[in-house]
């Protein structure tokens, strides 16, 4: 894109007092931002009001800066991306959403933006081991499926989704709410390299935007409507995911969730959900019928972890169930002496076949 053409859409975007649905105002008017600049007040003010025609007349001061910061990111690979409303590699499924994005930046393979089948993973970004290790388990599954999983780099269950669909061999987009010159959180760094090799990061901030609370509920939207469903592992009542799944399900996409224990805040949400309408689903298989990804002929389930532990597996796993439970009501339940109980307990913690909870609790993992 030439620099003058760049420059008419970051000045369209970053001009203080005309927000997005503003700028598709007169670009539906006008047509391109270069266009759109060449009218005069009285037009502006005819399809977006006073204010903003007011706003329009002055040229952002950081304008100069925003063009030569992205013109030396674009240059420093291929895989470097600035997708606006009408290129013929803007995602189609976000077009039909009432706010799509005026711009879209892209870190790493444009095409993944194309998939076939892309499914959202969202969840707590304090999930429980069990949690983290179900929203791995499923991406991976999903993955070796072939299926692309989109969802937001954030700690928790987004992080452990990207990484088993990239562990399942797939793709994966990361939606994030930040400008693609940083990675936020830092300690996804390399995850994020990572996404970007075999996958790719998508934005609609512009470069040097810091981690903003309020960018990430906006992003939300995005990692809804790129997918063709959500499944939400874990999460409270009141939490980003539900946001997600609302958005999805507003789009018509199918919303599935995976169910949890009674006693653990962090299911609370799926199962509002699934009193909803959402889904329950216990497996990947579930969700690839659901959506029709693979002719359900040609999958095999995979065999159940619990199924082929249950026949050599201890009394003491037997005892415990799949729910959170207190140290005295295990040592209830098998009468073992606290002493013998906390020394089976570190076997099976050492063996990640148990883990400790917050509060003192302890769960089964299931073993993949």
């Amino acid at each position: 894109m030439p620099r003058t053409e760049l420059a008419a859409w970051l000045r369209l975007l970053l001009t203080p007092g005309v927000g997005l649905e503003s700028a598709r105002k007169l670009l539906a008017a006008f047509g391109l931002p270069q266009a759109v600049f060449e009218q005069g007040h009285a037009a502006w003010q005819a399809v977006v009001g006073a204010r903003a025609a007011n706003a329009l007349e002055k040229i952002p001061d950081e304008l100069d800066a925003q063009v030569d910061r992205l013109l030396a990111w674009l240059a420093e690979g291929e895989n470097r991306h600035v997708l606006t409303l009408g290129d013929p590699h803007y995602p189609a499924e976000l077009l039909q959403m009432a706010d799509p994005p005026v711009m879209l930046y892209v870190l790493g393979d444009i095409s993944t933006l194309q998939h076939p089948r892309r499914l959202a993973i969202v969840g707590s970004r304090n999930p429980t081991p069990q949690g983290e290790t179900n929203a791995r388990q499923f991406a991976q599954a999903l993955g070796e499926a072939g299926v692309c999983v989109v969802s937001g780099l954030a700690l928790g269950v987004d992080g452990a989704a990207h990484d088993g669909a990239l562990l399942g061999g797939s793709s994966t987009i990361a939606v994030v709410g930040t400008g693609l010159d940083r990675v936020y959180p830092k300690r996804h760094l390399a995850l994020a390299h990572r996404i970007a090799a075999q996958g790719a990061i998508v934005s609609e901030y512009p470069l040097g935007t810091p981690p903003l609370r309020e960018n990430f509920p906006q992003r939300n939207r995005l990692i809804a409507g790129l997918s063709q469903g959500t499944l939400v592992v874990e999460a409270a009542v009141q939490s980003g995911s539900l946001i997600t799944a609302r958005l999805a399900a507003e789009q018509g996409r199918e919303v599935f969730a995976i169910p949890g224990s009674i006693h653990a805040p962090q299911a609370r949400g799926c199962h509002a959900l699934i009193r909803q309408g959402a889904k329950l689903v216990e497996s990947a298989q579930d969700i690839l019928e659901d959506l029709r990804f693979i002719p359900t002929a040609s999958i095999e389930p995979a065999p159940s972890a619990d199924s082929a532990h249950l026949a050599t597996e201890d009394d003491l796993l037997h005892a415990m169930g799949h729910d959170p439970v207190s140290l005295d009501a295990l040592q209830a339940r098998t009468g073992l002496t606290t002493a013998h109980l906390q020394a089976r307990l570190l076997e099976l913690e050492l063996s990640g076949e148990v883990a400790r909870l917050p509060g003192g609790l302890l769960q089964r993992q299931a073993q993949g």
